[in-house]
């Protein structure tokens, strides 16, 4: 039986993951780190994500679904932000692609890599999951519309050089997606929040979980401040592990951008993990709305913040997305409403996501 804090009501070993890694990441930040502090980021990572997903399902439990989910996705995503705009100012003409490189990369990889692993070992133990199609339809309305404006139309726009945007048409692009995230966020918590609550009744392995007493607002207060703590150290390790990720891929002779994916991998990690625990329990909707919720406030939140950040920003920023990315994009939006079209999910739905996903890493790695 896993031991608990009398005070708290929560294990111990979650009380003392989210403090130890922000020990590992103070120790480790700034330095060039050998064999065996490169070993404890790596667990000090590891744990953080474990702990990340634990605190964040106790504030679910609390607050009810969706604001879990939302919480996590705002949490991971307003951090992954205050990075790649600390990244852009101190990276010069070099980060000019790096919000869109990694934007891009948080679609595909909620898109098709979460989501395709959240239907596979779902369907592996359920055979046939449901979801609600109106809330996941919605979803992927506004994701597309929203990775269209910010990132497909600069490539086509004539008033600045290059794949662009000139201040006012970054200005107009910043405003809609936060107008858009917003609307989406007030439909999903206020206006039509049934839509995307769980289809399916609890099993009887989860049901004693599910229906057990909700913590107190002291521990989910607790729990929410320890959820920031593990994701600060999830990003700051996950940068700090980025120099030697670039020798690594340097010595290998392949493009800096797989740099960017795997950065982008880590930090979606706690995510990832939530999603994949909840399509084992038979709650598609929950790892969809991870997915694609995840997906949205990083566009959502990430061009206002690069928006407002280009007035003092220094060197160009480059925001439309090359050929390649654009069909992997157009790609991914045809097999998605293929996929969530029906509200019924099989293994060979997940199994197409994450050939797209393979492919994803595949062109980055031999572009």
């Amino acid at each position: 039986m896993t031991k608990t804090h009398v005070l708290s009501g929560l294990p111990r070993w979650s009380l003392a993951v989210p403090p130890l890694a922000l020990i590992v990441l103070a120790v480790s930040w700034g330095s060039k780190p050998g064999v065996i502090l490169l070993i404890l980021i790596c667990a000090g990572l590891g744990a953080a994500v474990i702990a990340a997903v634990h605190h964040a399902e106790v504030v679910a439990h609390r607050v009810g679904e969706p604001f879990g989910t939302l919480i996590l996705a705002l949490a991971v995503t307003v951090i992954e932000v205050a990075l790649i705009v600390t990244l852009m100012a101190s990276g010069g003409d070099k980060a000019a692609s790096l919000a869109r490189d990694t934007v891009f990369a948080a679609v595909m990889i909620t898109c098709n890599g979460i989501l395709g692993l959240a239907l596979v070992v779902g369907s592996l133990r359920h055979k046939t999951q449901e979801f609600r199609v109106h809330a996941s339809g919605s979803a992927l309305a506004v994701m597309t519309a929203l990775v269209t404006l910010s990132l497909v139309l600069p490539t086509f726009t004539t008033s600045t050089p290059g794949a662009t945007f000139s201040a006012a048409q970054l200005a107009f692009a910043g405003v809609a997606s936060l107008v858009m995230y917003g609307v989406f966020v007030f439909v999903q918590t206020i206006r039509h929040r049934d839509y995307f609550l769980p289809v399916t009744e609890p099993t009887d392995e989860d049901s004693e979980e599910v229906h057990a007493e909700a913590p107190s607002t002291k521990t989910a207060l607790l729990s929410l401040g320890l959820l920031f703590g593990c994701l600060i150290a999830v990003v700051g390790l996950a940068k700090t592990v980025s120099p030697k990720l670039e020798s690594a891929v340097e010595s290998a002779g392949a493009p800096l951008a797989v740099v960017g994916v795997v950065i982008a991998l880590l930090v979606l990690l706690p995510e990832t993990v939530a999603a994949v625990r909840a399509a084992l329990r038979n709650r598609l909707q929950t790892s969809l709305n991870l997915a694609l919720g995840s997906a949205l406030a990083s566009i959502g939140l990430t061009i206002p913040a690069i928006a407002i950040a280009s007035i003092w920003l220094d060197g160009p920023l480059v925001l439309g997305l090359g050929g390649k990315e654009m069909v992997l994009f157009a790609l991914t939006v045809v097999i998605s409403m293929l996929t969530l079209a029906t509200g019924r999910a099989t293994l060979l739905q997940g199994a197409v996501h994450l050939m797209i996903f393979g492919s994803f890493l595949f062109l980055t790695v031999s572009p």
